[in-house]
């Protein structure tokens, strides 16, 4: 199947279901994509694609009972939240080396139900509302590269914008998953504090940062929620809502 990267997050999970196609397929297509498209952007500076492909690999196996939301879909994740084995700068100098030995609850949470994470997203450092940071330098609008892909969001939502991945992760304190959106054009929201597990906290029981999704549709985004949703024992603040399906 062409140009897999141009159809959206719910039509991808559902080829997957159906074996049409495998997750490998997918990371393959994402690597296409990133590696034509993000030298001009600049969305995705950190990347995991061997980590990806094989994750890829036994997720075919460990798959087949169909019990998970997002069955081997690749994601981006945000530069602020950890990937075991992969650097999180957070956009600063000080953690350019940092390498975080396991997931944090909120990527976790997401692996376990399906995501396979294939690069970082740019960041500024330590957030802001315009993406570029000493490290990795400026995130670029692909609707117009002269202009700004906003923060602190704006890796993800210029990797969704630009077909590089079919969802991404964010987070929201002043509108980090929203105005990256907006300045983009796809979809970021900002859920309760709660509803989607915190990877670290800066103050034991700070909800005023949320994690939250990002998609290139709406349909996307709520598909996203689900897989990022419920309790954590990580996280105090987070909790099994009553809604038994956002995509309904």
């Amino acid at each position: 199947m062409n140009e897999l990267f141009k159809i959206s997050a719910v039509q991808a999970v559902n080829l997957l279901k159906s074996g049409e196609i495998s997750p490998l397929d997918l990371i393959e297509e994402a690597i296409a994509r990133i590696e034509k498209v993000d030298e001009r952007i600049n969305a995705l500076p950190i990347r995991c694609f061997e980590r990806a492909r094989h994750q890829a690999i036994k997720t075919k196996i460990s798959f087949s009972s169909q019990q998970n939301y997002l069955y081997g879909l690749p994601i981006a994740v945000k530069d602020y939240n950890d990937v075991g084995g992969v650097r999180t700068t957070y956009g600063s100098p000080i953690y350019a080396e940092n390498v975080p030995e396991k997931s944090d609850a909120t990527v976790s949470h997401l692996e376990n139900n399906g995501a396979i994470p294939i690069a970082k997203s740019n960041v500024p450092e330590w957030a802001g509302g315009h993406t570029f940071n000493p490290l990795f330098g400026i995130t670029r609008n692909p609707w117009n590269l002269k202009l700004s892909a906003g923060g602190s969001s704006g890796g993800s939502a210029a990797a969704l914008a630009s077909g590089m991945v079919w969802l991404a992760t964010g987070n929201d304190l002043g509108g980090s998953l929203r105005t990256p959106a907006a300045f983009n054009g796809v979809v970021g929201m900002r859920p309760g504090p709660g509803v989607v597990a915190r990877g670290k906290r800066l103050q034991a029981f700070d909800s005023l940062w949320v994690e939250g999704p990002m998609g290139r549709c709406v349909e996307d985004v709520a598909l996203m929620l689900d897989a990022q949703s419920g309790y954590n024992k990580e996280d105090p603040f987070s909790f099994s809502g009553s809604v038994k399906t956002y995509s309904e």
